[in-house]
C-alpha cells in the first residue's frame, strides 16, 4: 500500500517493533508501519542499560562497531541484518520510509555504501533526524542526506 508524506509517495513504511520507533512513526503520520525485527536496535547483551562511558570504564578502547557486546550481537551479525533489510527494501521497489534506532540505521548506511561495519562508528546520528539513501543510475549507491534536522 502506497503512503504519502507531503509531496512524497512511499511504496513501503517499515518500523522497528520497539515502542519508541512505533511512536515516532505514529507522530509522523504513519500509524500502521510494517514491523520488522531486522530494524531492532543493537543487542547490547551484558552492556544493556549502561552508558558508553561506563562500558569504556570497564573495557578501555571499546568501540561498538568494532567490538560488539559480550552476550549480545557482534558487528558482523548487525551488518548481516542491515544487508538483509536492504534486500527487503529492494524487493519492495520504489521509495521506502523507515523508523528505527541510531545504531542499526548507521549499520544500514554503511551496508548501503558497501563499507565495512566499522565505518558506521563515524556516522553521527542524532535523534529525530532525516536521512536519505538512494540509488543513482550514474553514481550508484549514495548517502544523499544524513543527520538532517
Amino acid at each position: 500500500m502506497r503512503r504519502r508524506l507531503g509531496g512524497l509517495i512511499f511504496d513501503a513504511v517499515f518500523s522497528s517493533p520497539m515502542q519508541r520507533a512505533v511512536r515516532t512513526a505514529e507522530i509522523a503520520g504513519f500509524p500502521n508501519p510494517e514491523f520488522t525485527p531486522l530494524l531492532r536496535e543493537f543487542d547490547y547483551g551484558e552492556y544493556e542499560g549502561i552508558t558508553s562511558a561506563e562500558i569504556r570504564a570497564r573495557n578501555p578502547g571499546w568501540e561498538l562497531f568494532r567490538d560488539g557486546c559480550p552476550g549480545g550481537e557482534t558487528p558482523a551479525q548487525v551488518y548481516a541484518r542491515a544487508l538483509e533489510f536492504i534486500q527487503l527494501c529492494q524487493a519492495k521497489g520504489g521509495r521506502v520510509l523507515v523508523f528505527a534506532h541510531g545504531h542499526i540505521l548507521r549499520a544500514v548506511a554503511a551496508a548501503w555504501l558497501r563499507l565495512d561495519i566499522t565505518a558506521a562508528g563515524g556516522l553521527q546520528l542524532d535523534v529525530a533526524t532525516l536521512n536519505r539513501l538512494r540509488d543513482d543510475a550514474d553514481h550508484g549507491r549514495l548517502l544523499a542526506m544524513w543527520n538532517a534536522p
